[in-house]
């Protein structure tokens, strides 16, 4: 077995971005720097879903199922450098699972993260019209998906992704060619297991964020929304609650996506609600320091919620929904506060409730931040991400 407690690794690091930069992104580049700061070489390879636009639907359908480029790409930098692992963040759509047999052809081994739902689901997501749906969940070919056009709303587009699927699950890609996966909650891990994968080697990591510094001090200030101005994010379900309930508390919206018009136009008529736009990393951060609660509003299960860790850095208590992972991120009355899902009603009623109870509120907070130092530290998560290294070399020796 490689022992890698005092071994300095090179690491491939593969990422295909969406066209929105989002918590994956976040979580990537988290991860990079995590490595190099620990002394370990990484090399990043990127592919961006901004070359989309400049190739035939076709090609791009095709290149999701196997993209020989990639494949040659990847075969080409092993045998240039002598990495230790290929680490790979998100492979759809232009990296395509073709990196795992390129890895697998020099016996590297393969580590997969997960954070979203995309070997399962078509969208990724477990989302449709409104509401939770596992329906593609232990089909061989997701037809459900397809008949409703779950990916982007587009038949072709959701036939090309299912074939994608299809193809690997006949092939056993997944269950063949990734040496360890890793997803950030014991709820995303029990989903995924859906897909026959030995047990053994999906382990759990959460996500992690850097430590902000010295705290504010604690103060009625607003209430902080970070989040996509997507529907299944539930960004409408707090305007509701906003606008229903007749609720005068301070609250300010954070983010970007297809709803910002709508928020935009909400923010103007309620002189209660402020739209900041988007915002990076440090400014979100500044204003987690500042806020009294933020909210995490989303109505599908997430595979973990990165906002909320980054809130509870920060000495900051969280109104959640009660739904997927919540449940084992947000404990009721200790961390945070949690509604149902989707229930702009319960919504108010938890943020009137929490802000007449400031000194809850308070108390809150401090476990909040206390959680974050026992569990969502870079140094405890680098700890864990070399014990799945270590695993997926075990396993690599074993064979």
């Amino acid at each position: 077995m490689t022992y890698i407690s005092k071994k300095q690794l090179r690491v491939l690091m593969i990422h295909n971005h969406y066209l929105e930069r989002g918590g994956e992104d976040e979580s990537t580049q988290a991860e990079v720097d995590l490595l190099r700061e620990n002394g370990h070489h990484v090399d990043l390879l990127e592919k961006d879903n901004k070359e989309i636009f400049r190739q035939r639907l076709f090609r791009t359908a095709i290149n999701s199922i196997w993209s020989n480029e990639t494949y040659l790409q990847v075969r080409t930098m092993l045998s240039r450098e002598n990495y230790d692992v290929v680490h790979i963040q998100n492979f759809f759509p232009l990296v395509s699972p073709s990196v795992y047999y390129a890895a697998g052809s020099v016996g590297v081994p393969v580590i997969q993260a997960l954070r979203n739902y995309r070997l399962l689901c078509l969208n990724g997501l477990f989302f449709r019209e409104g509401k939770v749906c596992e329906d593609c969940v232990g089909l061989l070919f997701p037809i459900p998906g397809v008949y409703h056009s779950c990916y982007r709303q587009n038949r072709l587009a959701s036939i090309s992704v299912a074939a994608m699927l299809f193809s690997h699950r006949l092939l056993r890609t997944w269950q063949k060619q990734v040496t360890v996966y890793y997803t950030p909650t014991n709820f995303a891990r029990q989903k995924i297991l859906a897909l026959g994968i030995a047990p053994e080697k999906v382990m759990v990591k959460p996500n992690f964020v850097k430590d902000p510094g010295e705290l504010s001090s604690f103060e009625k200030s607003f209430m902080l929304l970070v989040s996509r101005l997507t529907p299944e994010k539930g960004v409408l379900t707090v305007l509701k609650a906003w606008q229903r309930y007749k609720l005068n508390i301070p609250l300010k919206i954070v983010g970007s996506g297809s709803l910002e018009r709508e928020v935009r136009e909400f923010c103007s008529d309620n002189p209660h609600v402020e739209y900041l736009g988007r915002a990076n990393l440090d400014e979100v951060i500044s204003l987690m320091k500042k806020c009294y609660m933020s909210i995490f509003c989303s109505e599908l299960y997430e595979t973990f919620g990165r906002t909320v860790i980054e809130s509870f850095s920060c000495g900051r208590a969280v109104i959640a929904t009660d739904i997927g992972t919540m449940d084992e991120i947000i404990r009721g009355g200790y961390n945070g506060v949690k509604f149902q899902a989707g229930d702009s009603h319960d919504l108010a009623q938890k943020v009137q409730w929490a802000w007449l109870n400031p000194d809850r509120v308070y108390e809150m907070g401090k476990n909040a931040r206390k959680e974050y130092e026992d569990k969502y530290t870079p140094e405890i998560n680098y700890d864990i991400l070399m014990r799945i290294y270590q695993k997926a070399f075990g396993m690599v020796d074993a064979l």
